[in-house]
């Protein structure tokens, strides 16, 4: 069983790295220890959570926001059976969709724990004990990362969860209890608060979603609070205690003081995540590691020849769509070619209500560095089209290298930011101007308009504010 490829783990920067890889000629293998393809990303954490974002809004939509476009029904009744079957739908179609995918382009699938027993060996366990060796040319671990575990507290997956647990609660928890305000749990959150969870967040840090542009934060915070999110920010978890009637946590200032204790049916932990690299046999070959991170140069070559690595266990953000663009390179790499990724132009996007979308630099990060910018900045209360939706929430700011105008950063929190960020990606990775933007005819009425006018609003020239 001889391969040019074999690629460990089938996740999204997985499968695009195999796929690539066999358009580019070379003979495939993919090895995947779950038994369903597509990793954490279709399996337990992306599609999943979409899905059930999706379908709660709708919910929230029937119950707060119909009446006001004079649409009159009767309360709605939540079958949350129903809402999981949508999401398990979702979850089958995709899974299947990369089984095609890989018949389809003549990849060899495997399914078992993977060891790299030496430079292009591979040794495959399935669980029933079977045991079976690959060899190949060249090898790229794609094993993604998993939830970070709070120490001392036991997930059980029932009222002490993970986001995995988060997706499949038999019903909704009363009382929510979120440990991490990053985007897994404000999405989570989100999903449940619209069920009728009342939600509660415990933040280490003193802000919400850290990395994020500082100014679009802490109007978002301000926006979920409005929603019913209650925040202790600055704060630890010490304890939590399983009791007869729920949860008791007790939570203290992260700076120290005296502790204090919140009730709660159900706890997500969502602190983060880590990479998962062990049990690979990478250390005993002498593949370099770092916290737990494989280290890889510019081509994702790891210390050892003929072994690569991408995505979440390397450097860099635990996005999928940067996986999947580092599947590429690696492939077009491995096949002799030029593959290339521009992590200056990677958007991040968090899919609650209103969305947030960011790529690029944030005003801290600039501000670090000492670059010089200006700021564009445009309300969705100003745009015509947000307001016959009802979702005049949010903005889009866009920050521009003062000199060049070349744009640096853009962050936009409004209804569909996820799809309106797509065109500053395009923008930045063409290394375009805020006047480029400026001068672009955007369709009427849209809400893409309100990137236009943050472009303009760098000049001091927006038309509607």
């Amino acid at each position: 069983m001889s391969y040019d490829l074999i690629v460990i783990g089938t996740g999204p920067g997985g499968y695009v790295c195999a796929i690539r890889a066999a358009q580019l000629g070379l003979k495939v293998a993919v090895v995947e220890k779950r038994k369903t393809h597509g990793g954490t990303c279709l399996n337990i954490g992306c599609i999943p959570s979409k899905a059930l974002l999706q379908a709660s809004e709708k919910f929230a939509e029937a119950e707060h926001e119909l009446a006001g476009f004079g649409v009159l029904v009767d309360k709605p009744r939540l079958d949350l059976p129903a809402m999981m079957k949508h999401k398990d739908e979702t979850v089958t179609a995709n899974v299947n969709g990369v089984a095609f995918l890989f018949k389809k382009n003549k990849i060899d699938a495997f399914h078992g724990h993977a060891t790299i027993t030496a430079p292009g060996e591979v040794l495959v366990k399935a669980e029933d004990g079977a045991a079976q060796t690959l060899t190949a040319k060249n090898i790229v671990v794609a094993t993604g990362s998993d939830f970070a575990a709070l120490p001392g507290v036991e997930i059980d997956e029932k009222i002490i969860v993970s986001s995995t647990g988060a997706l499949a609660l038999a019903e909704v928890p009363p009382r929510l209890l979120i440990v991490g305000a990053g985007v897994i749990g404000l999405e989570l959150g989100s999903v449940w608060g619209r069920l009728g969870s009342k939600v509660v967040v415990v933040e280490f840090l003193d802000r919400i979603l850290p990395g994020l542009d500082g100014e679009t934060a802490k109007q978002f915070q301000r926006i979920l609070q409005k929603q019913g999110f209650e925040f202790h920010l600055g704060h630890k978890v010490g304890k939590i205690e399983r009791l007869a009637s729920g949860l008791s946590v007790s939570i203290e200032p992260a700076a120290g003081g005296a502790a204090s204790t919140l009730e709660a049916d159900v706890a997500l932990i969502a602190i983060g995540r880590r990479p998962v690299a062990e049990g690979l046999g990478l250390e005993s070959l002498g593949v370099a590691l770092d916290r737990g991170r494989i280290l890889v140069d510019d081509r994702f070559a790891t210390t050892v020849p003929g072994i690569y690595a991408i995505g979440d266990v390397v450097r860099g953000p635990m996005l999928a769509h940067k996986a999947q663009e580092e599947g590429v390179a690696v492939a077009e790499i491995i096949a002799g070619q030029h593959g290339h990724v521009n992590y200056e132009a990677i958007p991040s996007v968090v899919y609650t209500m209103p969305e947030i979308a960011t790529v690029g630099a944030t005003e801290e990060e600039l501000k670090a560095k000492g670059v010089a910018y200006k700021v564009g900045k445009f309300p969705f209360t100003a745009n015509g089209r947000a307001r016959a939706m009802r979702a005049a929430e949010g903005f889009v700011k866009i920050l521009a290298d003062a000199a060049s105008d070349r744009v640096l950063g853009v962050h936009i929190i409004g209804a569909g930011a996820g799809e309106l960020i797509a065109e500053a990606v395009v923008l930045m990775e063409f290394g375009g101007s805020a006047e480029d933007l400026a001068r672009t005819c955007h369709a009427h009425p849209t809400l893409s308009e309100a990137v236009k006018e943050a472009a303009l609003a760098v000049d001091k020239r927006a038309i509607h504010i």
